[in-house]
């Protein structure tokens, strides 16, 4: 009764995500897709729905012209993540209309894996063939970095069956994130360096004349305790 999707009838969304090594696609149709098919199909004065159980459920009705009467099919929808209402009402209207057939050639979709992808990538549906309700060739590309559709074989994402090579970009390798040990490190000098520098200060007339304001007489204990002090520092650092 009804024809089946075009390729640019069709939407893709990621299912699953591998971080590190690519992501899982959907394919999907939208409510807006359902009532052009049905305005087309049956004409926008001969079909109907309304919902139930809180937008839960939807029953989607064609009048049979024959017969006189409104034949309705009903099924229902789950909550989306944004506009919960709305989400249920739409998913519940294009459950029911899978119902009538329309789109369910989606449901023979091969499993799509795309290697390398990000859970922030976009892609789209850029050939499909349907034969007796199977879909029988399915192309994906890749959108750019801003969301645009780039009709360009270099993002091509998907190809089944697969006839040529497909360029899957690498995953990017996670940045590990310096310890802290290794930060401080980088921005201190070697302890031996900072000793070597210490003792040699502690040797001079002018910190000493200092200790001796300070009522410290002893200048060999005062070098030892800046030398353990340094120690605690680096310590403290993790760098010793």
């Amino acid at each position: 009764m009804f024809r089946d999707l075009r390729a640019d009838e069709v939407e893709c969304r990621i299912g699953t995500v591998k971080e590190g090594k690519g992501v899982s696609l959907l394919l999907y149709k939208t409510a807006r897709v359902d009532m052009d098919v049905l305005d087309e199909t049956v004409g926008p004065l001969n079909w109907q729905k309304s919902y139930c159980r809180d937008n839960a459920n939807c029953i989607v009705s064609i009048w049979d012209e024959s017969k006189g009467l409104w034949i309705s099919k009903e099924d229902t929808g789950t909550e989306s993540n944004t506009e919960k209402e709305k989400g249920l009402a739409s998913d519940s209207f294009k459950r029911a209309c899978f119902n009538w057939g329309i789109g369910r050639e989606l449901y023979s979709a091969p499993f799509i894996w795309i290697p390398g992808a990000g859970k922030y990538d976009k892609f789209w549906v850029r050939e499909m063939k349907v034969e007796s309700k199977k879909i029988t060739k399915l192309v994906i590309y890749a959108c750019d970095q801003y969301g645009n559709r780039v009709d360009d074989e270099k993002h091509l994402a998907f190809e089944w069956p697969r006839t040529r090579k497909i360029p899957h970009k690498k995953a990017e390798a996670k940045e590990e994130k310096p310890s802290q040990a290794d930060a401080a490190k980088k921005a201190y000098p070697p302890r031996d360096e900072m000793e070597e520098k210490i003792l040699s200060v502690a040797d001079g007339k002018q910190f000493t004349s200092w200790l001796s304001r300070q009522g410290i007489s002893n200048i060999a204990e005062a070098k030892d305790a800046a030398v353990m002090a340094l120690y605690g520092f680096y310590e403290q650092k993790g760098i010793i």
